[in-house]
C-alpha cells in the first residue's frame, strides 16, 4: 500500500548557463513580457552544465519519499538510456517503479536555459509522456490511499480521467495540480478530475483561466463549487493561498532571492500534500510547503534540495513564516 501514486512527466533535464543572454522586456496588450534573448550566427559559450531528471510526476514523487512518505511514480518513457537514468534517479530515493510503463520511443527531454535574472525558459520535449493508456496500468497494483495528478495532455489526460474514475470507486484521494496549458482549456474540460479531487494545488494565473480574472477569495470560492475540497492557489513572491471550509489561509514567503525556481511549484504542491496527509493541518502544511519550494530555489534543479520532514521542521523553527487565516 502506497501512501501517494504520482501520475505525471518524467524527464532528463539539461541545465545550460551562459552569460551572454539578455533579458529583454517587452510591453503587450496583455502586459509587460520578459524575453530571453541570444546573438543570432553565433556560437554560444556555456558556463555551466547539468544533467538531472525531471517531470511533475517524478519531482513530486522524489519530494513525498524524501518528506518521508511511500511513493511511487506512474507514467510512461521510452526503452533507452535516458529512461535508465530516470528510474536509477527514482530507486536512489526509494520511489516505486514497479507501475512505470516503457514503450517504443523517446523519453521525454528537456534544456533549461537559466536567465541573468535566475528565472529560465524551458525547451520541452513530451517524448512518449502523453502515450500513457489506462489499458497499459496494471490495476492490481494500484493500492494507495491517494492519487497525485501533475499535468499531462493527450491520452495520458484521458487515463487521469479513467483513474479519477478508479479512485471514486475504491475511495482514493486526489491531489490536481494542472499547468496553464490545461488550465486554459476551462472548468468544462476538466470536470470529471475536478469533481473527484480533494486537494487542487495551481498558481494565481492558473486559477484564473478556469474561473476568470479577480481576487483570490473569488477564484477560490469559485473553484471550490467545482469540487475540491482545498483550494491552494500561489502567487509567487507574494506568497499561497488555501480554501477550505469558507476560511481563506495565506502564508507569506520569506523573499527568498532565487538562483533557479525549476520545480518550485512541484515543491510547494508535493509537501502541502504531505503536511495534510502527516497532520491534517493546513497552518502546518502550508509552512512545510513554502520552506521546501524556497530550497529548491535555492539551488539549481528540481529535486538537488528537497528536503526531508525533519530538515524542514528544524528549518520551521526558527523561520519567519507566519499563517494568517480570515473567514469568507
Amino acid at each position: 500500500m502506497y501512501d501517494v501514486i504520482c501520475v505525471g512527466s518524467s524527464t532528463v533535464d539539461v541545465f545550460a548557463r551562459s552569460k551572454y543572454s539578455e533579458l529583454i522586456k517587452i510591453m503587450d496588450p496583455k502586459g509587460q513580457e520578459s524575453l530571453l534573448a541570444y546573438p543570432t550566427g553565433a556560437k554560444i559559450l556555456i558556463e555551466e552544465l547539468d544533467t538531472t531528471t525531471g517531470g511533475g510526476g517524478t519531482n513530486v514523487a522524489v519530494s513525498l519519499a524524501k518528506i518521508g512518505l511511500k511513493s511511487a511514480y506512474l507514467g510512461c518513457m521510452g526503452q533507452g538510456g535516458y529512461a535508465h537514468t530516470i528510474i536509477t534517479a527514482l530507486k536512489k530515493f526509494k520511489v516505486g517503479t514497479n507501475l512505470v510503463v516503457q514503450k517504443k520511443g523517446r523519453t521525454g527531454f528537456s534544456i533549461i536555459l537559466d536567465s541573468i535574472e535566475h528565472d529560465r525558459t524551458i525547451l520541452a520535449f513530451k517524448g512518449v509522456n502523453n502515450d500513457l493508456n489506462y489499458k497499459d496500468i496494471d490495476k492490481k497494483k494500484l493500492r494507495t490511499k491517494w492519487f497525485y495528478f501533475a499535468s499531462m495532455m493527450g491520452n495520458a489526460f484521458k487515463t487521469q480521467e479513467q483513474l479519477a474514475l478508479f479512485a471514486k470507486k475504491n475511495k482514493i484521494k486526489i491531489a490536481f495540480n494542472p499547468s496553464s496549458y490545461l488550465a486554459e482549456k476551462g472548468s468544462t474540460f476538466l470536470k470529471k478530475i475536478l469533481a473527484n479531487t480533494e486537494i487542487l494545488i495551481l498558481n494565481k494565473e492558473e486559477a484564473a483561466l478556469i474561473a476568470g480574472k479577480d481576487t483570490i477569495p473569488y477564484l477560490s470560492r469559485k473553484l471550490h463549487k467545482l469540487g475540491p475540497r482545498y483550494v491552494v492557489i500561489t502567487d509567487g513572491k507574494t506568497g499561497a493561498y488555501c480554501y477550505h471550509e469558507d476560511k481563506l489561509y495565506f502564508a507569506k514567503t520569506t523573499n527568498l532571492k532565487p538562483v533557479e525556481t525549476t520545480g518550485a511549484g512541484d515543491a510547494f504542491a508535493s509537501t502541502f500534500l504531505a503536511g495534510i496527509i502527516l497532520k491534517n493541518d493546513i497552518s502546518f502544511a502550508m509552512k512545510l510547503a513554502t520552506i521546501n519550494a524556497e530550497s529548491v530555489i535555492s539551488h539549481h534543479g528540481a529535486k538537488n534540495r528537497l528536503l526531508t520532514l525533519r530538515e524542514a521542521q528544524r528549518i520551521m523553527k526558527g523561520c519567519r513564516i507566519k499563517v494568517t487565516v480570515k473567514k469568507i
